[in-house]
């Protein structure tokens, strides 16, 4: 049994009216199965760790954007029948969401679509790779799209793709010839949001970590003396865990 509510838009409004869903995109934290990009340094299993962390970290995050009561947290997750995952990673205040689709464009589609339909009146999708992060670019995702008038909100990511995209309709464009995980789908998403005429606001910049490089830049700005104790505090210890014992030389 999920310990968690599972959204099914296939039923009528499950939320109240006038909420944001600010939804994570996660596959299950499954040792050889996410963050192989990190392996080596890492061991499959230290790279699911890590991969918890993560979604730890965006989930607080998340839930402390949502302190205006404006706000929903959502995980979009995969593969179905992988719920017990999340027991001890999200807030109880969370639900989650089947993904669907192949590619990952259309997994991005029917999450939007999807959320829609259970009753959000805007969306935010957000990737499980950037735990920096924080609840202030989400929350002024949030107002942007309580504003009048359509838009779609990006937070850039320093590779040339997005954190984030917030959107207050379904636009199946924004989805479409895209080159997903490649550094121009940021410059296409916002070339399809000018084709249709529809405005684009821009969120501070953020980074995915998903290779080495990246990695050994979360160590430096994490593991800093003078680095906030607050700023994806999970991601922090697990990496002074592993310093530690000697499993990281990245410093």
């Amino acid at each position: 049994m999920s310990p968690f509510p599972v959204l099914d838009p296939v039923l009528a409004a499950q939320v109240p009216r006038g909420l944001c869903a600010l939804a994570v995109m996660t596959k299950a934290p499954r040792a050889g199965q996410v963050k192989t990009r990190l392996v080596p340094p890492l061991t499959p299993k230290e790279a699911a760790e890590l991969n918890k962390c993560f979604l730890r970290d965006t989930a607080t995050t998340i839930s402390g954007a949502a302190t205006s009561g404006h706000v929903r947290g959502i995980a979009v997750y995969t593969p179905i029948g992988s719920e017990l995952a999340y027991s001890d990673i999200l807030p109880a205040t969370f639900s989650l969401l089947p993904q669907r689709g192949e590619g990952f464009g259309e997994r991005l589609y029917f999450a939007t679509g999807d959320l829609f339909k259970c009753g959000f009146e805007s969306v935010c999708l957000i990737d499980s790779d950037s735990p920096t992060v924080s609840a202030v670019s989400f929350s002024r995702a949030v107002v942007e799209l309580m504003k009048p008038g359509d838009r779609v909100v990006l937070g850039p990511s320093e590779d040339g793709g997005y954190y984030l995209i917030g959107l207050k309709k379904l636009h199946r464009e924004l989805f479409e010839r895209i080159d997903w995980s490649t550094e121009r789908v940021l410059d296409q998403t916002r070339q399809r949001a000018r084709e249709i005429w529809l405005e684009v606001k821009l969120l501070p910049p953020g980074y995915d970590v998903d290779d080495e490089a990246s990695l050994q830049r979360l160590c430096n700005e994490l593991l800093a003396d003078i680095a906030p104790a607050d700023i994806a505090p999970h991601t922090q210890k697990f990496l002074r865990e592993l310093v530690a014992r000697q499993r990281l030389n990245l410093l």
